[in-house]
């Protein structure tokens, strides 16, 4: 079979949104970690602590995701990544609700690139109360699959983070900071806490902190400077791994219409690691 075959593919999962998994990623983010009462508005990209993959221990790879050929096609390069996501708040999300999402693979692409081939999987979520037609939540989500590091091999020359910001926010990762967002997330991936692997197999020089995680942060940056906006829509880009051995820093600034933010976080050199724009009402 193509790759392409498996573009159309979905399934569909159900979820409620309870209120511990809220209070332990408060508690994570070093915020006060009070389980919420039911109808407490769950924070954008919180929906990330439902609906989590849970495969059968059997079914698990070498790097810790499930097996290729499931759900998201069989691509045999060994580096995955999440490259990006891009969202739309349709509606509220809720403690206590009763969630539906159906997932689709929206597309599947080939490129070559300059560390080799690459492959783009597009995939397609949307999120509703249970038994309501309409979308509350769309999301897309952009994963890239890589070759192994080759010795030798020229990474791409970073980018430079904007220079000044009106919000900045200093984070220090760590081994229990990833591992207590892997086990929220239920996320497998060794990248993120097994640092022999990461370093002699996949060839990074520490621990990856998860792009959702940064992600998430940067619009907990937004939640906790402007608390009274409503998050429209949102899209994050990964620019550049961040490793645990050095603090990150997460940032942003309201631009000249006062409804789009431009987010960001850079690394300790200041190089640019991730690009993000939320609009707000």
């Amino acid at each position: 079979m193509q790759l392409t075959d498996w573009i159309g593919r979905s399934e569909q999962v159900s979820d409620t949104a309870t209120p511990t998994p809220y209070a332990a990623l408060s508690a994570t983010f070093d915020r006060d970690p009070v389980r919420p009462a039911a109808g407490t508005l769950l924070p954008p990209l919180w929906h990330w602590l439902y609906f989590l993959p849970l495969y059968r221990q059997s079914e698990i790879g070498a790097d810790g995701h499930a097996k290729r050929g499931g759900f998201l096609p069989p691509v045999p390069l060994p580096r995955r990544m999440w490259a990006g996501s891009q969202f739309t708040f349709h509606k509220p999300l809720c403690i206590g609700d009763a969630l539906e999402r159906t997932s689709t693979i929206d597309n599947v692409s080939e490129k070559s690139g300059r560390t080799g081939p690459l492959v783009f999987v597009k995939v397609r979520h949307e999120i509703r109360r249970a038994g309501e037609t309409e979308i509350a939540l769309t999301e897309f989500h952009d994963i890239v699959y890589r070759e192994a590091a080759q010795p030798g091999a020229v990474e791409p020359a970073p980018q430079a983070a904007p220079a000044t910001a009106t919000w900045e926010k200093r984070w220090v990762p760590d081994d229990v900071l990833l591992f207590r967002y892997s086990a929220l997330t239920f996320n497998g991936h060794r990248i993120h806490y097994d640092r022999k692997y990461v370093t002699e197999t996949e060839g990074y020089p520490g621990l990856i902190v998860h792009g959702p995680m940064v992600a998430t942060l940067l619009l907990d940056l937004l939640r906790h400077q402007m608390p009274d906006a409503e998050v429209l829509s949102y899209q994050f880009r990964a620019v550049r791994p961040v490793f645990d051995i050095h603090p990150f820093f997460v940032c942003g600034e309201v631009l000249a219409d006062g409804k789009t933010i431009h987010l960001w976080a850079k690394d300790h050199a200041g190089w640019l690691t991730m690009d993000a724009t939320a609009v707000i009402r």
